[in-house]
């Protein structure tokens, strides 16, 4: 809780908008838990947008969301009067390195692609050798 006033107060000596001082002040709000499996993304008017996991995370938390909303209140003086969940889509894993790339395929064809010059068509051409092999 400390923790969590301190980075509040931080935040507005910056002057931010409204929005991003709810959104920050989300984790704290909602706990360690629940802020893995959500984001706060913006600030509709009166109404909290929030990013969900799943369907059974929006039922699950629309059901504590006036508890959530009066946990709000303590860490920013905010008008929010209702918070919408959201299903959000699952974000791609960060993509591998062409080094990584280039070591599953065979030798030759490594060996091919380091003649083209053009670094998306080498990627596309050692994407297709694999598919291929």
């Amino acid at each position: 809780m400390e923790r969590a006033a301190r980075l509040l107060t931080k935040l507005k000596s910056k002057n931010l908008p409204l929005g991003q001082m709810v959104c920050a002040a989300w984790p704290e709000a909602v706990g360690k838990t629940v802020a893995r499996n959500t984001r706060a993304v913006d600030l509709a008017g009166t109404r909290l947008i929030v990013e969900v996991e799943s369907m059974l995370w929006q039922k699950n938390l629309h059901g504590m969301r006036h508890q959530i909303l009066r946990n709000l209140r303590n860490f920013v003086d905010t008008a929010v009067t209702d918070i919408e969940y959201r299903v959000a889509i699952p974000r791609r894993p960060p993509a591998r390195t062409t080094e990584r790339a280039e070591s599953a395929v065979p030798q030759t064809l490594a060996d091919d692609a380091a003649g083209i010059a053009d670094p998306l068509l080498r990627k596309l051409y050692l994407a297709s050798g694999r598919r291929g092999a």
